[in-house]
Formats: C-alpha cells, structure tokens, sequence
C-alpha cells in the first residue's frame, strides 16, 4: 500500500466510523428527565436531542463512501464537507453537554405526558441528567475528525512521499541488476550478499 493510498484509506475510515457513531448514538439514551410529580422518569434519546444528529450523521456516512470511489477533486469537497458536518455535531454535542437546555427535551416531554407549552413543560421537569452517551460520542468524533483533518491538511506531503517512495523503489529496483543463480548460491556460501 502506498503512502497515497495509506492516508486515503485513513480519512476513509475516520468520516465512516464517525458517521456509524453518530447514527448508533442517536438511538440512544442521552439525556434522562426526572419528573416533578415524582412519575416515571423520561429517557430522551440523541435523535430528539440534537434533531440534525441522525441526518448529519448520515450525511458524514455517505461522504465517507464518497470519498473512497471519487477523483482528486471530489475527494477534497467531501472531505471538507464531511468536516463541515463533524465540526457542527461536535459543537453543537458540547454546548449539550455544558448545558442541557429545556428545548432538548421539550418534545420528547410533551410527545409523552401530552403537556405543551416551555412553562407547562418546566413544571413538570424536576431535573435534567446527562446519560454517558453523549461524552462517548464527543470523543470518538473529536479523535477521529482529528485524524482525518492530519490526512486531509497533509495530503501534499502524502502524495510526494508516494512519489518519492516509487522513485526510490525503481531506483534500487534498475540498480541491482541480473543476479546470476550459481554466483549468488556460491557468494551466500562465503558469507557475502551478492545483491549489496
């Protein structure tokens, strides 16, 4: 594999993986409502809190494809449109997780005691607790977004380093020369590398 091909396959694997993360998580249990009226408590899943999770997610998915069947040029536009979106998600997931606004849960609130209204709905919200989903999936985007911008800002380098590398390889490979089978038995015999 060459280096080209390396970095390819890198920023491939970091939007695909952050796109899976972000679509896994949506299903899940980010945030948990603690009633008031001492009810059973409401699980808000990512989808409801962060509405652009599932379809931003998706889209990272997609242009993480994008990126492995694309020319040159194209390739750069996804990745940076695949940056775009995992900047948001990142941002946006990070001013959740420093305050969960009465918004977040407002329609998961309402879908399930039927109250509308944000003064109905803050009667009946006693607290607000953050689940450890959405500090997982911080992580996971901030390391991988990471990774696929060192490839996506480097990849001048990653291509001359492939140049350099092939040019290197046809260099050694012109300047060896025919090796003859019985001298190279006869050489090895005393020790020596007929090859060097």
């Amino acid at each position: 594999m060459t280096f080209v091909q390396r970095g390819r396959s890198i920023a491939v694997s970091g939007f695909l993986l952050s796109g899976a993360i972000g679509i896994i998580s949506s299903t899940q249990t980010w945030l948990t409502v603690a009633r008031a009226d001492a009810g059973e408590a409401i699980l808000v899943p990512g989808a409801s809190a962060l509405p652009l999770l599932a379809p931003l997610s998706l889209a990272v998915l997609a242009l993480g494809i994008a990126l492995s069947i694309v020319g040159p040029v194209m390739r750069l536009v996804f990745g940076v449109l695949a940056t775009a979106a995992s900047l948001f998600l990142g941002w946006t997931t990070l001013q959740l997780l420093l305050t969960a606004p009465l918004s977040a849960v407002g329609p998961t609130v309402t879908e399930t005691t039927g109250l509308a209204g944000s003064a109905a709905i803050a009667d009946v919200v006693a607290g607000i607790e953050l689940s450890a989903w959405p500090v997982m999936t911080l992580i996971g985007w901030v390391i991988l977004l990471a990774a696929s911008l060192v490839v996506l800002l480097t990849w001048r380098r990653w291509k001359r380093g492939g140049r350099r590398y092939r040019t290197d390889a046809a260099h050694v490979e012109s300047s060896a020369g025919p090796v003859d089978a019985i001298d190279s038995w006869d050489d090895l015999s005393r020790g020596t590398d007929p090859t060097r």
